[in-house]
């Protein structure tokens, strides 16, 4: 709820949606939180897809226009096996950022809450070390950590989340 929270405060301080928009959206969330469905569990998946009122595109090209991140396609992309047993899916799920690589002391994140801080502050605080962070969208997000799941649940040993 902190990542939505944060999100949804800078979505309105950065004039992408109206203040009367993210109280109706917030309302839609509570919701859906109730139904406990993770993947549509997101702000921003009520602010695109269910109200219209701001675009998932017009999000990201604000944060790589202003922030400075790149992209990331997730779709293709294994990630290590070390990182795939270690990464707590619930939290890639409360935060819509995933951890997929780490090179040296850096780890690479991708998230679809970049301007939420407190998806931030939790990678960082979790991670201990340098983030490299890329932007994505719900979808890719959601596809990936459902993967990880069904890897991790036929994995010896079972599901591990």
């Amino acid at each position: 709820m902190r990542a939505n929270r944060m999100l949804g405060a800078t979505l309105v301080e950065h004039n992408l949606v109206k203040v009367e928009d993210l109280e109706k959206a917030n309302e839609k969330l509570f919701q859906i939180i109730a139904s406990q469905d993770v993947r549509q569990s997101t702000l921003l998946g009520v602010l695109s897809n269910d109200m219209k009122v701001v675009t998932e595109e017009a999000v990201i090209g604000h944060v790589v226009d202003h922030e400075g991140i790149g992209l990331i396609d997730l779709r293709q992309y294994d990630v290590s096996e070390d990182l795939r047993k270690s990464v707590d899916i619930g939290a890639c799920w409360a935060t819509w950022s995933v951890p997929f690589d780490k090179e040296d002391d850096f780890y690479s994140v991708a998230t679809a809450y970049y301007l939420s801080g407190a998806s931030r502050k939790h990678w960082e605080k979790v991670l201990d070390a340098p983030i490299i962070w890329y932007a994505t969208t719900l979808e890719m997000i959601a596809d990936y950590l459902e993967k990880m799941e069904t890897d991790r649940a036929a994995a010896p040993g079972g599901a591990k989340k």
